[in-house]
Parts: C-alpha cells; sequence; structure tokens
C-alpha cells in the first residue's frame, strides 16, 4: 500500500492509502465543456430533495466554487466555453441539463419543472449561434446529460424522477447510439448523474442503491468491474464526477470513493461545490461535455 497526496480545493494536500497496480496506465484526453456562471444563483423553489428554500445561499459563494471548477478544467488543459445566465432562472448553472452532444449531433432538452422550462431554449439558441447545425428539441420530457451518460459505446439513460422512458427511444433516433434504460428508485438521486459516471470507455462508478434491481443486473452484465459507491459517498454528491480518462473531478469529501478510483490508477482532483450542492448539484450538473 502507498500513501499517494492530492490537492484540495485549497491546495490543502488530502492523503489516500492506495494500491495501484503498475499495469495500470490511465491516460487523459482533451475535452471541451460549456458552461453557465451562476451570477443569478439561489434556491427558490423545491424540485429535489436537496433544495430547501428557507435555508440561506451565498450566491457570491457559488460563483467563487463554480470559477475554482471552471479553472481546474482549464489548468487541467481542457477547453471551457460559457453561455450567458438569464435573470430568474436560478439553476441555468447546470449546464449538463440542457443538452446532449454526441459526435456534433445535439439533442437539447424538455424540462419536467415548469421552473426550469425556458432553460432549453437559451441553451438551444446558443448551438445554433455556435455553428451547431444539427439540433432537434425533443417532444418527450428528457433533461439531457442529467439522465444521459455516454459511455463512448452506449448511452445510459436514466428514467424514473425526471426523463420520460419514450425520451430513450428518441435519444437513439435524434443521436444515433444504442440507448440501454436504466430505472431510478431513490428521489434523492433523481437523475442519473448523481447515481453513476464514467470514468473510462471500460469502467463506471455507480451507486447500486439507487437503482432498481432489474437496472443492477445490467449494470453488473455490463460493466462487471465496477466501482461501487458507498452510501456515504453517494450522499455528498460524490458521483456527480467528471473524469477525463486520468483526472476525476468529485467533491472534497468523497474521499471513500476517491481512494477507490485511486486504486483504478485516476487521479482524484477536489473541489469545493457545498454551496451548489444544496440545489442538488455538482461538478457533473455544472459540466456539459461538448463531443464534436
Amino acid at each position: 500500500m502507498t500513501s499517494v497526496s492530492f490537492a484540495g480545493p485549497g491546495d490543502e494536500p488530502i492523503v489516500l492509502d492506495v494500491t495501484t497496480p503498475a499495469a495500470q496506465v490511465r491516460v487523459p484526453t482533451t475535452r471541451r465543456y460549456l458552461m453557465c456562471p451562476p451570477a443569478y444563483f439561489t434556491v427558490e423553489y423545491a424540485i429535489n430533495p436537496w433544495m430547501d428554500p428557507t435555508q440561506p445561499i451565498s450566491t457570491s459563494l457559488a460563483v467563487e466554487q463554480w470559477t475554482a471548477l471552471k479553472e481546474t478544467y482549464e489548468r487541467l488543459g481542457h477547453r471551457v466555453e460559457t453561455i450567458e445566465p438569464q435573470p430568474g432562472l436560478p439553476d441555468m448553472v447546470f449546464s449538463a441539463n440542457s443538452g446532449t452532444v454526441i459526435d456534433g449531433q445535439v439533442l437539447g432538452s424538455r424540462f419536467r419543472a415548469p421552473q426550469r422550462a425556458a432553460e432549453a431554449d437559451h441553451f438551444r439558441r446558443w448551438f445554433l449561434a455556435n455553428g451547431y447545425r444539427d439540433v432537434v428539441m425533443p417532444e418527450r420530457t428528457n433533461e439531457a446529460e442529467g439522465d444521459f451518460t455516454w459511455t463512448g459505446r452506449y448511452l445510459l439513460a436514466g428514467t424514473g424522477f425526471r426523463t420520460d422512458p419514450l425520451a430513450h427511444s428518441e435519444a437513439q433516433e435524434a443521436l444515433g447510439v444504442p440507448v440501454i434504460s436504466l430505472q431510478l428508485t431513490d428521489p434523492r438521486y433523481y437523475h442519473l448523474d448523481v447515481a453513476l459516471f464514467v470514468l473510462a470507455d471500460d469502467l463506471i462508478a455507480y451507486y447500486p442503491d439507487a437503482f432498481s434491481p432489474g437496472s443492477r443486473r445490467v449494470l453488473r452484465r455490463l460493466f462487471p468491474n465496477a466501482i461501487l459507491a458507498t452510501a456515504e459517498d453517494a450522499a455528498c454528491l460524490g458521483l456527480n464526477a467528471v473524469s477525463d480518462g486520468r483526472h476525476v473531478i468529485l467533491p472534497v469529501e468523497a474521499t471513500a470513493l476517491a481512494d477507490q478510483v485511486a486504486q483504478h490508477g485516476f487521479e482524484p482532483v477536489f473541489v469545493d461545490i457545498s454551496e451548489l450542492r444544496k440545489s442538488g448539484g455538482g461538478p457533473k450538473c455544472c459540466t456539459m461535455e461538448l463531443r464534436d
């Protein structure tokens, strides 16, 4: 066993004890992300169990945490595009919910909650203004990368709380990729991206108790070597993480998950998303990947 030190969000060292086989060499790939500054972030309604409008919110702290996340991506060599935030849309910071992009084709979103409905058209206009022509707006409720996770081979598609199951076939037609439907059962993990994330083409991490028994069997069949998160790591939104194939950006509280990630040859990179988590979001929620 080897002690490995990683930088935390304030550059303080976080030490994990890991055993990493020498053969496991993970190679990062440069990514392009779309993010939205949380200039109007607040919690003024409750559309998931994490949101409590009676609790104090610091918009300035949310901006600070979001900026640190953006700068982390840029420090790792990734390109970050931004979209202009809009007043009256406090959850627009969670850009992952507004589009799924694979091979330059875009499937937009249709939100279940009326409070977020207007976000979809702002992102549609951004795509068109930035050279995307294959933009399909869905007929069925579809909260984009909140419930659609691209593995490089399959589009894992969540349902149960937000995305209409009929949106899964709509995504297959629009994006031309095979879709695997997964049933979410715990309202705390209302989107797939708070219950599962992709580390590399051959590996995912997920919280089994967030899924139906049949979906757990599907995941075991597809990913027999998957990392299984603890209840504690799921509860801090540790699975709302972003991987570039080597670096894994995840909440600073998710130490057990980080330990497992490191054992598989990845490098955990910690960020503080405590303020953004008050709305039920984390690193991935703030990050739409533009796969051109």
